[in-house]
């Protein structure tokens, strides 16, 4: 049975998209069978892994909707699988509104695939809307990478609330694997308190952190992740490291 391991924070710019093809391809890289879920209708995964969401015949809105996943998977140059997404996907809550399993559509969609892959991510989109709530529902973890501001506290409590709801209404299971602070400069003394702060704020792990670097920027242009860019670099060696964790800890 695969692990689903969702990337979720209802707050943008915070990495969601950098952080799942990171791990992604650091788990694929450690030989373990990878499918990558693209649940952004702005489809900045598919975008940075090289994919265009123009051209593809099926994406994640139709997985959702009933399609294999099979149909819509992508094999990116990272050698991991893909559902790209594309902006059908901002559409979805009007179209699934009416159904009464409109928060287990993902799960069922997935469970067809859960003896191909190893792991499978889910990276969310910045909201609490249906699709986030499809990726927690169907989920065994998550994880929650943020900035590390202040302001960033305020959604990882909202974030969390969430999960407490999907917890007692549709996934009992489902578990905060940690707190990823990315784009970090702990050169700082406010990043530094941020990232010393959130432990004991939460009562979570905190993995990482991720330090800040133009390398990670750069990969999406060249539709790869940064590991494949700029695999020496210190933010690629911390999601490697971030990967060790998350895998020798399950």
């Amino acid at each position: 049975m695969s692990r689903v391991l969702a990337i979720a924070n209802q707050k943008g710019g915070v990495a969601k998209t950098t952080t799942a093809a990171a791990l992604a391809t650091a788990f694929h890289d450690r030989g373990r069978r990878v499918l990558l879920v693209d649940l952004d209708s702005q489809a900045c995964l598919t975008f940075a892994l090289g994919v265009d969401a123009d051209a593809v015949d099926a994406s994640s809105h139709d997985v959702v909707l009933g399609r294999a996943v099979a149909d819509a998977v992508v094999v990116t140059a990272e050698g991991v699988d893909l559902v790209p997404a594309t902006l059908e996907l901002a559409g979805l809550d009007a179209a699934v509104v009416d159904r009464a399993d409109r928060d287990l559509l993902l799960r069922t969609a997935l469970a067809a695939v859960a003896d191909d892959y190893d792991d499978v991510v889910l990276d969310c989109s910045p909201s609490l809307g249906v699709l986030t709530l499809n990726a927690l529902a169907a989920a065994d973890e998550v994880l929650v990478p943020l900035t590390a501001e202040m302001l960033g506290h305020r959604a990882v409590g909202q974030l969390l609330d969430t999960v407490e709801d999907v917890r007692e209404q549709l996934n009992p299971a489902l578990t905060v694997v940690g707190l990823l602070p990315t784009m970090v400069d702990l050169r700082t003394s406010h990043a530094r308190q941020v990232v010393a702060d959130l432990g004991e704020r939460y009562g979570l792990p905190v993995l990482g952190p991720v330090p800040r670097s133009v390398r990670v920027a750069e990969a999406p242009a060249r539709g790869r992740s940064v590991l494949a860019t700029a695999g020496r670099s210190a933010a690629a060696q911390a999601y490697r490291d971030v990967a060790d964790t998350l895998l020798t800890g399950r």
